[in-house]
């Protein structure tokens, strides 16, 4: 049974889903940020659709959105929201992006949903702490493998790992594996609770990007911190999610000697 804010962040998730897929490979505004990443005005009415069925239902919640930014993040609960987790790939016309939503209770991670519409059909995977991770009525596992050499690893952003000692790490780490991938966005983090990878690793992440993907892959059976072990939090910038299996093994792997 979903709680009233599984509920709500699917309503929510759903709404600017159909925004998006309407825009998809069309015509929109595009403007680029300080940091060179691009925003589209499609962004903007996703965020501005989820913001308002979020506060429709529970109005007295803190908000912490892509593109609107903060509001009462010292709230009980506080929504996080990327309405579209890869927009250079939204904008560029492949369908690797997705709506990121989700509810931090007193600091705690506790509720996720990333969906991708147009990925394939659409794809939504939920979970909500304590309760799994969820695709429509189909539980979710992570893989069981245990060992490097049958393990395959998916990496995304790495632009500040490439440009630190840790990169040789990963060097070192690399020819111990079955596979090495890069998938990127969404994409090998639902591979992962799906057990068809078995880790993922990056460096340049903000938390409105994994918040919802780090409860999916905990309760999927899955571990998830930052590349030196660390808990997820607000100030998080790095991943290394994984079966949980590998997890020790891929920190020592890649941590500083």
């Amino acid at each position: 049974m979903k709680s009233p804010f599984l509920d709500t962040a699917l309503e929510a998730a759903a709404a600017a889903g159909e925004i998006i897929r309407k825009a998809y490979r069309g015509k929109f505004k595009v403007r680029y940020k300080a940091d060179a990443s691009p925003v589209t005005e499609v962004d903007e009415a996703a965020e501005a659709a989820i913001k308002k069925i979020l506060r429709k239902k529970f109005h007295g919640h803190g908000f912490y959105g892509e593109e609107t930014g903060k509001d009462k993040v010292d709230a009980e609960y506080l929504w996080l929201v990327d309405p579209i987790d890869g927009t250079k790939a939204f904008v560029r016309g492949y369908p690797i992006f997705s709506v990121q939503i989700a509810l931090m209770h007193e600091g705690e991670l506790v509720l996720g949903v990333s969906h991708a519409p147009c990925w394939g059909e659409g794809e939504t995977l939920h979970a909500e702490k304590g309760r799994g991770a969820w695709r429509s009525a189909e539980r979710l596992r992570v893989s069981d493998v245990a060992r490097l050499e049958k393990a395959t690893l998916s990496t995304g952003n790495l632009a500040t790992l490439a440009d630190s000692a840790g990169w040789a790490r990963l060097g070192a780490l690399i020819p111990k594996l079955h596979r090495i991938r890069g998938y990127g966005d969404f994409l090998h983090y639902h591979y992962l609770v799906e057990g068809k990878i078995d880790a993922v690793i990056e460096s340049d992440v903000n938390i409105l990007d994994i918040a919802a993907l780090t409860v999916i892959v905990r309760e999927a059976g899955g571990t998830f911190t930052d590349l030196s072990g660390q808990a997820v939090g607000l100030a998080t910038r790095s991943v290394l999610a994984s079966n949980g299996q590998l997890h020790e093994t891929l920190r020592k792997a890649l941590a500083h000697s």
